[in-house]
């Protein structure tokens, strides 16, 4: 790989994690776009450190909330923001589980060509075109501040759907924000909560693929990217997340998902043909 793809994929990634498309599905068009042919384990590596960016601008853009939840947390003051960081170790779990048992097959769908990439696009858009609806009431769009804070059991059922999520194509972001929505939270709480709930998995698994990296196999075998795409596709990711998260906030208090599930029908039927 080189370092101008890395520059864009990087980019790509930083627009489309925030934004309800897909930042899996569209690393995946736009590795075929640009020719790259790496094994799923190196595209997955690629994809594990332009996450890890994007999760690095969520702390960023939303410092004060993140500041206030690990002050919280980390002193058992036991309020409001402690039991908020407990909701978000439970939202980890069901995703923990799928890639300490399942990590093997995840990643055959990695790096595979765009039939699921097309599939899970389109399931996307129903997903967002289901959150829509049922975020309006006699044809007007109801408050971003109408619905209940997240509970437990809405945790769970977030978090449930974060795991589903791990295919390319199905975008992390819009199913978590639309599965939020259609359960009866709050638009602007499932927002923030969404971009936080992602941060603990992709941690974890940035530490354990820089563990393998770091190998002695690894080392023998990290030819596939090279250091140079890797530190390129992190800052350009890191960059353009910063600003797609604030806006991909201000999108979800307003309603606007449906323009997102008209673009990724569209594009799930151009992956569809493409293949």
């Amino acid at each position: 790989m080189e370092w101008l793809d890395a520059l864009i994929l990087g980019v790509v990634q930083g627009l489309a994690e925030y934004l309800p498309i897909s930042s899996s599905g569209h690393l995946e068009i736009f590795r075929e776009i640009l020719g790259i042919d790496l094994p799923s384990d190196k595209v997955l590596q690629f994809d594990v450190i332009v996450h890890a960016a994007t999760v690095c601008s969520t702390i960023v853009i939303l410092w004060p909330l993140f500041s206030g939840l690990c002050r919280s947390f980390f002193t058992w003051r036991r309020d409001y923001d402690f039991y908020y960081v407990l909701k978000l170790l439970v939202s980890a779990i069901p995703v923990g589980i799928v890639g300490l048992c399942f990590k093997e097959y995840v990643e055959d769908f990695f790096g595979g060509g765009l039939t699921v990439v097309g599939i899970c696009l389109c399931i996307t858009a129903l997903l967002l075109t289901f959150a829509h609806f049922s975020g309006m009431r006699n044809g007007r769009l109801i408050s971003a501040q109408k619905g209940r804070d997240i509970t437990w059991g809405d945790a769970f059922i977030i978090g449930c759907a974060q795991a589903v999520a791990v295919l390319p194509g199905l975008s992390r972001s819009g199913t978590t924000i639309a599965t939020g929505i259609m359960i009866g939270d709050k638009r602007d709480k499932v927002a923030a909560f969404s971009f936080l709930m992602v941060i603990l998995p992709i941690l974890g698994e940035t530490l354990l693929d820089i563990k393998e990296m770091t190998s002695t196999e690894a080392a023998a075998d990290a030819t596939g990217i090279g250091a140079l795409p890797l530190i390129v596709g992190f800052v350009a990711a890191f960059i353009v997340g910063c600003c797609a998260c604030k806006w991909m906030i201000e999108l979800v208090k307003k309603g606007r998902l449906m323009w997102f599930a008209l673009y990724c029908v569209l594009i799930g039927i151009i992956c569809l043909l493409w293949q």
